[in-house]
């Protein structure tokens, strides 16, 4: 996956909103693929696809019905990181 050239640190979260909805509407575009097409792949209204590429709020199911319609849930992996094992775990898990 590509690097962001994002700060999403320096953006409140009302604009963190509008660059998510923004960045898969580009998604979808790349696809090329229309709002209605997304909608009824997600099980959507097209509505719901516009509200969401316009920034306003919508909930985690709806993006990932989203991003699996458009084929891009791999853009969650950012989400999950293999733990580290630090000093201290390893001795809670010695002890047990």
């Amino acid at each position: 996956m590509a690097t962001s050239n994002i700060n999403w640190q320096a953006l409140s979260d009302t604009q963190a909103v509008e660059r998510l909805g923004a960045e898969l509407r580009r998604m979808r575009l790349e696809r090329n693929l229309s709002q209605a097409e997304v909608a009824t792949r997600a099980g959507l209204d097209r509505t719901t696809v516009v509200k969401l590429e316009a920034g306003r709020a919508a909930t985690l199911l709806t993006v990932v019905q989203v991003l699996r319609a458009i084929g891009r849930l791999e853009v969650l992996d950012g989400f999950h990181e293999e733990p580290h094992i630090t000093p201290m775990m390893a001795l809670e898990q010695e002890s047990k």
